[in-house]
């Protein structure tokens, strides 16, 4: 089986730290860790590699376009409905705490514009989506979620200050959850990674 996994953000150095880019920030670790070399690719407006990870052939995608034109970069790569089955999209999530993963198979985009996007180019909503949460909590693990188009701008366009440790570990475990995906098959992986790994 072939995988194409998408890390979703926007180009340039002024978001490359940002908690909007998570999905980057990943297929960039990933990339690092399998030693997967990213290069630019124009006909997709993209950074690329090919490699091998859990046995399983992948293409790491991280489109240069902005968040709310992905779809036009992924539809270079992911052609088919039938190809849109083994795609991972990585993005982030203000709906769940910093650092809590969530993945689904198929259904709505949940408002963001980078998924809404990839529908539209591709076509279906048969992929699969790794949700990384970005919102702050409370020690107990109650979600803080930023109010009012300002403050939600505001946080998503930072970087992650104090949280940057947290961050390094949620990154991780974020990779560590696509390598489940790929060794156990999706059936198996959801169930263990939405009951936190």
């Amino acid at each position: 089986m072939s995988y194409t996994i998408v890390g979703l953000g926007n180009p340039g150095g002024e978001y490359q730290n940002t908690k909007h880019n998570v999905g980057r920030m990943v297929v960039t670790y990933l990339a690092d860790t399998h030693d997967i070399a990213l290069k630019e690719h124009a006909a997709s407006t993209s950074e690329l590699g090919k490699g091998m990870i859990e046995g399983e052939k992948v293409t790491l995608q991280n489109p240069n376009t902005f968040m709310n034109k992905s779809g036009s970069a992924v539809t270079k790569i992911v052609k088919s409905p039938k190809a849109a089955r083994t795609l991972i999209v990585i993005y982030d999530d203000l709906d769940l705490p910093l650092g809590k993963l969530k993945t689904t198979f198929a259904g709505g985009s949940g408002g963001h514009k980078g998924v809404e996007s990839i529908m539209r180019g591709i076509k279906t909503k048969e992929f699969i989506r790794l949700r990384v949460g970005i919102s702050p909590a409370t020690p107990k693990g109650k979600l803080k979620k930023p109010k009012g188009e300002e403050k939600v701008i505001k946080h998503i366009m930072g970087d992650f200050g104090k949280d940057k440790t947290q961050w390094t570990k949620a990154k991780k475990k974020t990779a560590e959850a696509v390598e489940l995906i790929l060794g156990e098959g999706f059936i198996k992986a959801q169930n263990k990674i939405n009951t936190g790994l």
